[in-house]
């Protein structure tokens, strides 16, 4: 399944989760809240109607005394609320205090907080008594704050208090069976109609969405193949959610390394190449020449070839040292060395190079916090650095190298008035196999010394970069390395 397909087949799942638990909320508001008054007043009417009031009242009169004829009434009500399994109560409507009470919760002459309004009678039940008293329909709240609803006859008197005859019936919760019943015929079709409009504009949106993100994505896929291919200048736009644009700046980022890597890959095979095929010539040359007996100083054309194979020998060694570097399976013998001493050893020893050349060579070094790294590497470091500086400035020009505290370690200055670097080469300075002069015929290296000498730097934890203001302006390497002595000296400060 594509990742479009997957997208949509996900917001739709999302959307279908997304309508069970509403239908779900639904079912369950529907079966926790209160169940319909009508259909308990119906029935609590249907009660009053069946229960003939004029006679209990004239059962009542041949009791000369009120309290008995109140009494007698009371244990008549009592027996209907028993077989009608409902409760029936007498109240004052004056006062609103309870006369009598089926369920014995109110006490006689209690007040109670009453709800009442005129009752609409069904037309099934517009007939005998209901037609001659006013019929009242209501609710109020037991003592032990439980709902009722109630039937109420003003009719009964006592005296001359007019009592309304209650019937009353707990207010109970509705089934779920019964909401459905009462409201699935209206809520059933809408929810259906709401649904399908749901799905409708998801499928859509779900279409729109997924096109916004699988796009962008699949321009990648085919820039990817065409980068496998060999078209190194494959770009894609920069477009979609912030993801999917880091996706593209990512691809964009490692076509335009990918095609650095591989014009420095060329680069390195048109140096190697011609460095090889100098030395091999002269060797194969001056072999010859001894082997004919051609040679005039067979002693000179023994050490031209000894100093070709050294320097074949030196690219070897380099490019080993390298992949070695890069791989990490390069042994360092970590031990303290004191920067400013070893700089101003090699500057020493290069000093003479410098002389040669009648170049003005200013050394300032000191002492300096140990730092913890491999002296011969370091010293690898130092002296590509400085005899480059040399080799790179005419004779009659200027060399600095210095030394000092920075930040929390050593730093070392080498600076001259040379050759200078283009402002477009400087990024390319320190990849391997790059050459910023490539007309230095059969003097001209390998590229891999500054690549060499940034490895290095790294693997001790500290960093390397150069400035230069153009050709012919002379350039700046500086280069830095942590100190655990600075950290403990600026601690204690």
């Amino acid at each position: 399944m594509t990742l479009r397909w997957r997208l949509v087949v996900s917001y739709l799942l999302v959307l279908a989760v997304t309508l069970s638990a509403i239908a779900l909320a639904i079912i369950f508001i529907l079966r926790t809240r209160a169940a319909p008054p009508e259909p308990t007043y119906i029935r609590l009417a249907s009660v009053a109607q069946s229960v003939d009031l004029t006679e209990l009242v004239r059962d009542t009169i041949p009791l000369l005394n009120p309290d008995a004829q109140f009494d007698a009434l009371a244990e008549e009500l009592q027996s209907i609320a028993d077989e009608r399994e409902i409760r029936v109560m007498l109240i004052d409507t004056t006062r609103k205090v309870v006369s009598f009470d089926s369920a014995k919760a109110f006490s006689s002459g209690q007040e109670i907080d009453i709800q009442a309004s005129l009752y609409s009678l069904p037309t099934q039940l517009q007939r005998g008594i209901f037609t001659r008293v006013d019929v009242l329909s209501g609710r109020f709240t037991d003592v032990n704050s439980e709902p009722w609803l109630f039937v109420a006859l003003q009719q009964v008197r006592r005296g001359l208090t007019t009592n309304a005859l209650v019937f009353a019936d707990r207010q109970g919760q509705q089934s779920l069976q019964d909401a459905l019943e009462d409201f699935g015929a209206g809520l059933l079709p809408l929810l259906c109609q709401a649904a399908a409009a749901g799905i409708i504009i998801a499928v859509i949106l779900a279409g729109i969405i997924s096109r916004t993100i699988a796009r962008p994505l699949q321009g990648v896929a085919q820039a990817a193949a065409g980068v496998a291919a060999g078209n190194f200048a494959e770009r894609v736009p920069v477009t979609g959610p912030p993801e999917v644009r880091s996706v593209a700046e990512a691809f964009n980022n490692m076509s335009t390394q990918v095609q650095l890597t591989q014009k420095a890959q060329q680069d390195f095979l048109a140096n190697v190449s011609h460095d090889l095929k100098t030395p091999l010539t002269s060797i194969q040359g001056y072999s010859q020449a001894i082997v004919d007996g051609a040679a005039a100083d067979p002693v000179s054309a023994a050490r031209i070839i000894y100093e070709e194979a050294g320097r074949l020998n030196r690219m070897v060694v380099e490019l080993t040292d390298l992949a070695r570097l890069q791989a990490g399976r390069l042994s360092m013998h970590w031990s303290p060395v004191d920067i400013g001493q070893l700089t101003g050893a090699i500057a020493e020893r290069l000093a003479i190079m410098a002389k040669e050349k009648n170049i003005v060579f200013n050394v300032e070094t000191r002492p300096l916090p140990e730092v913890t790294g491999d002296g011969d590497r370091l010293a690898q470091v130092l002296t590509n650095l400085i005899s480059n500086a040399i080799k790179y400035t005419p004779p009659g020009g200027h060399v600095w190298v210095k030394t000092g505290l920075y930040e929390n370690g050593v730093q070392v200055i080498v600076k001259d008035d040379g050759i200078g670097i283009s402002p477009a080469e400087l990024a390319r300075v320190f990849e391997r196999f790059y050459q910023v002069d490539k007309a230095r015929g059969p003097q001209r290296g390998t590229g891999l010394g500054l690549a060499i000498v940034s490895e290095i730097v790294q693997a001790h934890g500290g960093t390397i970069d150069v400035q230069s203001d153009g050709e012919n302006k002379g350039a700046t390497f500086t280069l830095w390395l942590p100190s655990p002595q600075m950290s403990t000296i600026l601690r204690k400060r």
